[in-house]
């Protein structure tokens, strides 16, 4: 009878952690319904699918401004080469543009991220000395749950912040599991969830 018993257990969590597997693509994200706000603020990565559907939001008339973060770069170290190199920033920009969004509408923030915890540090920053007090955030469907929780903890949701997704990127939530890509991408969020879970205690690599 015990023996019976916990073979019935075992199935049961057998079940269960293939319906958590399963299920885990589809988890990550976390999209909130588009609502006006003060600025769109584009994530780092991702590109053409994160501008791009920044464009979309901002022609659909959601928010006055676009904000692009500066992602770390190797141009210091290129250009002892005499090689130029332009930033993830200005590719950004040019979608955006190309797209519709009129260049004054578009800001660049000055500071330099490494992660996603410090671009959503700058971008507190940024937007409380500008007086902004709702952001509609566009990044990535497996980034959206990661990105809420660390702006949760960071910013306490002052100001508002409204969680998108790219919706032409290409992870795939239903079947994560069948190609290198997307199974790096469920790893990896769910890494940076368990450590803002636990209060952010792996910091950013530094140069």
């Amino acid at each position: 009878m015990k023996r019976a018993r916990l073979g019935v257990l075992g199935l049961i969590i057998l079940i269960a952690g293939l319906a958590v597997f399963r299920n885990a693509g589809r988890w990550l994200n976390r999209e909130d319904p588009l609502a006006h706000a003060d600025v769109i603020f584009v994530l780092g990565g991702g590109m053409p699918q994160r501008a791009a559907e920044a464009a979309r939001v901002y022609a659909g008339g959601y928010a006055p401004e676009v904000w692009l973060s500066r992602p770390d770069n190797p141009s210091a170290e290129l250009a002892k080469l005499g090689i130029r190199f332009v930033g993830e920033e200005e590719y950004n920009r040019q979608i955006l543009i190309l797209a519709g969004v009129p260049e004054n509408a578009i800001h660049v923030l000055p500071g330099p991220v490494v992660n996603t915890e410090q671009e959503l540090q700058e971008a507190a920053g940024e937007l409380r000395r500008g007086g902004k007090t709702s952001v509609i955030f566009v990044t990535s469907p497996q980034h959206t749950r990661r990105v809420w929780t660390i702006w949760q903890k960071l910013a306490k949701n002052n100001p508002r912040a409204i969680l998108h997704a790219a919706h032409d990127d290409p992870f795939d939530p239903d079947h994560w599991w069948r190609n290198t890509r997307d199974v790096l991408s469920v790893v990896r969020e769910s890494l940076g969830l368990l450590n803002a879970w636990a209060g952010l205690p792996v910091p950013p690599h530094s140069n």
